[in-house]
């Protein structure tokens, strides 16, 4: 069913009955005090009780409330290989929703290329090449609609990001000029969900693409890539906003195998300590600040190796890791497992994974696109 901008839903006259006369209406602050609550995956039912609370939904303050109280909860967007659409999962993979087809023609260039994916707020950043451009388009969950821009300052592809909150860090990649010039920078920038803008931040000391990027601690940290000599970076930086400075990380991926079509890093941050997935062993590393050194964990139950890191999903959700791609499992090839652990920096504890069965009966590829999570 589709839905009109005034809430109705078409086909349908919602006849919202009137208890005015028996029942005392609650307070307009109390009503959204009391939906913030609700499980989100609830959320679409409310757009068909009444007007009154699908408009809540679009003016975005019930997020708010959650946000100010602390009931956000963790919600994974990706989308794998053949498919058109995104789909959204609860943190358990227990529910999940379809997220409206991007408002493109089937032979667009953005439709069918690569892209990249954040999360910030309620917002699913998307970008990728259109035509001889970079497009950005965002969804909202307030809506559930996509909207085209706002553009970056500098438009890229293959950068680095990582979410704080409603912001959203973004640095390095690749500027395209037309189909033949390219430029790898180190450009950055801040995306504020709440005010849809970008805002230039101070570059890093290095331009990198293939690059990766998370939060921790306070700070932006941009890890690894290639440079403009397409060479492997080993080092990293990091970038403290209140002195709006990036300091070099000389050598934290040292000990790190690079193979010829070698994936960005893969890294997630949990409980303020850094992970990776170090794809030539499967192996689950996590860093040591002190140390500027990585320590083995133990396996990870997916087949990263075979295409150097590329289709496998590795993010933070909440206080677990999230792992997704093709299973170790002889029997179980070409079909994509879930996996989710809660990780000890002690290499002493022994990883306990867990797997979700079933993925709510959704048929995924094992090969997977893109994934962002989202905290709303």
């Amino acid at each position: 069913m589709d839905e009109e901008e005034t809430g109705e839903v078409v086909g349908f006259r919602p006849q919202d009955a009137d208890y005015s006369q028996n029942v005392p209406q609650l307070p307009y602050e109390l009503e959204v005090e009391i939906l913030a609550r609700l499980p989100r995956f609830e959320y679409w039912k409310l757009k068909f009780l009444n007007k009154r609370f699908s408009r809540l939904l679009k003016e975005g303050k019930i997020f708010k409330v959650r946000r100010d109280r602390g009931v956000v909860e963790p919600s994974v967007f990706m989308r794998s290989h053949g498919d058109t659409k995104w789909t959204m999962f609860d943190k358990d993979f227990e529910n999940y929703q379809e997220v409206p087809e991007l408002p493109l023609p089937s032979d667009s260039s953005f439709f069918l290329g690569d892209k990249e994916s954040l999360c910030a707020g309620t917002h699913l950043i998307v970008t990728g090449n259109e035509g001889e451009s970079i497009a950005l388009w965002r969804y909202e969950l307030e809506t559930s609609k996509w909207f085209k821009g706002p553009a970056m300052i500098t438009p890229r592809i293959l950068f680095a990001s990582a979410t704080c909150g409603s912001v959203a860090f973004v640095a390095g990649g690749l500027k395209m000029y037309g189909d033949t010039s390219k430029e790898v920078v180190n450009g950055a920038e801040k995306y504020d969900s709440r005010t849809k803008t970008w805002t230039r931040l101070r570059g890093m000391n290095k331009g990198r693409q293939f690059c990766s990027g998370c939060f921790l601690r306070g700070k932006f940290y941009v890890l690894g890539g290639k440079d403009e000599n397409d060479k492997n970076l080993t080092c990293g930086e990091r970038y403290d906003e209140v002195t709006e400075s990036w300091e070099l990380i000389p050598d934290i991926l040292k000990d790190v195998s690079f193979s010829s079509v070698q994936s960005p890093p893969l890294i997630a941050v949990v409980n303020d300590n850094l992970y990776s997935l170090e794809t030539s062993g499967n192996e689950l590393r996590v860093y040591d600040t002190n140390a500027n050194a990585w320590k083995k964990l133990g396996d990870v139950p997916v087949r990263a190796k075979s295409n150097g890191g590329w289709g496998v999903a590795f993010k933070s959700l909440g206080d677990k890791l999230l792992v997704m791609g093709e299973s170790v499992g002889p029997s179980r090839t070409e079909t994509m497992s879930v996996y989710t652990c809660r990780p000890s920096a002690n290499p002493e504890e022994k990883l306990l994974w867990e797997e979700s069965k079933g993925c709510c009966g959704v048929k995924l590829s094992h090969f997977i696109l893109n994934c962002c999570v989202m905290i709303a």
